[in-house]
Formats: structure tokens, C-alpha cells, sequence
């Protein structure tokens, strides 16, 4: 049995892990935090050595999500050519990800450090790329790729029973982002806010989430990000699939317009994650579903115009995009949840799902 297997009793009071995972992650939010200030030295060494010419990000399934959200911080923040990829395409398909002259740094994230393929693709990586640093972040100190790793992220108090990812997701996040935020020292400042943003932020909407995850109206689930929100946005839709085994799916928000608006009407939850960047051409794309018949929630820093929404979910933390991505998440953890329930569904116990993959 692996260490994510072993069961621990329900705290009392919690229908389920999954519940108490979610409502309990800002604890793992300041854990994540203090795990990279305790490695800072580390971390800023990395940064400014000039040994590596791109960054390759990668996971599987939720940590690929993760990915999504990562990479295009790293790029952004450290000026440096970052991609997101498939633990299994840069196992397969190496020379597709990968230029000859290249001389990467790979960035790996597993919530238990187990996973084959992402193992399998550090292995590899040392044996062709030797000198090269690997990151990773996870949440299990003794694990396969923390063993791989010259630099290792582990946020302990992100491990899980529940097999979804939801507060492990969230930890993996912030640790990555604050690493990232070392690049540029006042950013990491701003970031020790977190955990108690995200304590009012559940204690304000939990409700709210509740409300349109059992309400049984809403037939198909969309989520929409672009840039740095597009990763999480994916991960939103994987946990409503997961967790509820509902329509969902995620999309760029521009991207919407091209085709998949055809699947808009009155039984559809679109679920924003507004950006600080593109927020005008977002809010028109909201506009324009919903006079097609959607619901909107919207999720951002500030508040939006009536005609844009439904419902709002607004933050209200001051910080820039680059710091406030975890905020997003337990809203759209919740709906997944309640949405769960509502179709008969135990969240603890997905369907055909097990926490670990690994391949003989």
C-alpha cells in the first residue's frame, strides 16, 4: 500500500475527505508558503544560474493542469521559454518537446512522487541531460521523484485521502508560484495574504457553491480561462468530470466563440475565471452567452457589471494575477463537490478512478 492509500478516520463532523480537504486547504496554503521560504536560498540560485535555456513543465492529469498554470508563469517571470507537457508526451515523443540544442531544466509535479510516467521521464531526463537540474513539487517527502530531484518542493500538509485533487492541488500551486515569486522578492511578500483570503473566501461563498452544484437546472458545465487562468480552468472541469461525472468542459474564452457556443442554452453554467489583462474582450464573450440563455459565474479580483454575470465570486485581495491564482480554485472545487452529491455521486470514491497511477 502507498503511502496516498493509507485511510485515515473522517474528522468529525465532515460527510466525507473530500469535503474536509477542501475546506481545510488554506492550512496547506501557508505550509506551501514556508516550505519555500525555507528553501529560498535554493530557489534563487536556480533562478539566476544561467544553466538552463528552457524550462520543460510536467505531470499527469490534474499536475498536467497544474502544469498549464505554471509554465506560462515561468515564462512570464523569469523571461525564459517555458512549456506545459504531458508527463507521457515527453516519455513517447521526446524530439516533438524537446530541440536538439536545448539545454533544459525540468520541472516535475506529482502530488505522491509515484506516478510511472512522470517517474519514468526524470529517469530519462538524468540519463540524457546529465548536470541539468529537475524540480519538483509533490506532497510525500519520501517519494521516487523527490530521489530524482536536485531541488524538491514538498508541502506534506497537501496530502490527501480523497483521491481527487483538491487541497494537494491547491499546495502544488502555491509552493510553484511562490518559487516563481522569488524571482522578483517583493511578489513572495505579498503572497503570505493567501491563507487568509482563502478562509474568507470559503467562509463567504461556500453557500453560494452549494447553491448551483445541486441545482439541477444546469445540464452542461463550461469553464473558461485564458493565460494564466487557462490551466486552472481545465482543472475545474477535470474535477466536475471526476467527482460528478457531469457535461463539462474547459476553453480559452476567445476561443468559445469558434464552435463550442453552438452547445449554449438555458441549461448551461458557464463558469469565468476572469483575467486582470484581457477583462474587456472576456466580459463581451459573457455578454454574448448570456443572451444565448447561460448562466454566468464569475470569478475575479474585482467586481464586474450586472449585465456580464449571475453570480459573482470576487476575491477582493489586491494582489496581481500572478499571485492570486489559488483563489480560484475552492469555489470551483465546491461545485464539483455539491454537483457530486446532487447526481448520487461519493466524491471520496470517483468512478474507475484510483489516486496513484502506475504502469507495470
Amino acid at each position: 500500500m502507498s503511502d496516498i492509500e493509507a485511510t485515515v478516520t473522517l474528522p468529525v463532523g465532515y460527510e466525507t475527505h473530500t469535503l474536509y480537504e477542501i475546506l481545510t486547504q488554506p492550512v496547506a496554503w501557508r505550509a506551501a508558503l514556508a516550505e519555500v521560504e525555507a528553501k529560498q536560498d535554493l530557489i534563487k540560485a536556480l533562478w539566476s544560474s544561467g544553466r538552463f535555456s528552457e524550462i520543460l513543465v510536467t505531470g499527469c492529469g490534474s499536475t498536467h493542469y497544474l502544469s498549464q498554470a505554471v509554465a506560462p508563469l515561468l515564462q512570464q517571470q523569469l523571461g525564459i521559454r517555458a512549456r506545459p507537457m504531458p508527463a507521457s508526451e515527453l516519455l513517447l515523443f521526446p524530439e516533438t518537446v524537446i530541440a536538439p540544442d536545448s539545454r533544459p531544466l525540468l520541472f516535475t509535479i506529482s502530488r505522491s512522487g509515484h506516478t510511472t510516467e512522470t517517474v519514468r521521464v526524470a529517469e530519462a531526463f538524468k540519463r540524457k541531460y546529465a548536470g541539468q537540474e529537475i524540480v519538483t513539487v509533490g506532497c510525500y517527502p519520501e517519494s521516487e521523484l523527490v530521489a530524482l530531484s536536485h531541488l524538491a518542493l514538498v508541502v506534506a500538509a497537501g496530502q490527501e485521502q480523497s483521491v481527487v485533487q483538491t487541497r494537494s492541488f491547491s499546495a502544488m500551486l502555491v509552493a510553484s508560484q511562490a518559487a516563481v515569486a522569488l524571482a522578483h522578492e517583493s511578489q513572495f511578500e505579498v503572497m503570505q495574504t493567501l491563507p487568509v483570503l482563502g478562509e474568507q473566501l470559503i467562509a463567504t461563498y461556500h453557500k453560494l457553491a452549494q447553491q448551483l452544484g445541486q441545482d439541477k437546472q444546469f445540464e452542461r458545465f463550461y469553464f473558461l480561462g485564458s493565460g494564466l487562468q487557462y490551466g486552472l480552468a481545465s482543472e475545474a472541469n477535470l474535477k466536475m468530470k471526476e467527482m460528478s461525472l457531469s457535461i463539462s468542459e474547459a476553453f480559452h474564452f476567445m476561443e468559445f466563440r469558434h464552435g463550442p457556443m453552438s452547445m449554449v442554452n438555458e441549461h448551461t453554467l458557464i463558469v469565468a475565471l476572469l483575467s486582470d489583462r484581457a477583462r474587456d474582450y472576456e466580459l463581451a464573450v459573457l455578454r454574448e452567452m448570456r443572451a444565448l440563455g447561460a448562466r454566468i459565474l464569475v470569478l475575479a479580483d474585482q467586481p464586474v457589471p450586472e449585465n456580464a454575470s449571475d453570480y459573482q465570486v470576487i476575491f477582493n485581495s489586491g494582489l496581481p494575477e500572478t499571485q492570486h491564482g489559488v483563489l480560484y480554485l475552492p469555489v470551483m472545487q465546491l461545485l464539483g463537490y455539491y454537483r457530486a452529491r446532487a447526481n448520487g455521486q461519493n466524491p471520496d470514491q470517483p468512478h474507475n478512478l484510483t489516486a496513484v497511477i502506475v504502469l507495470e
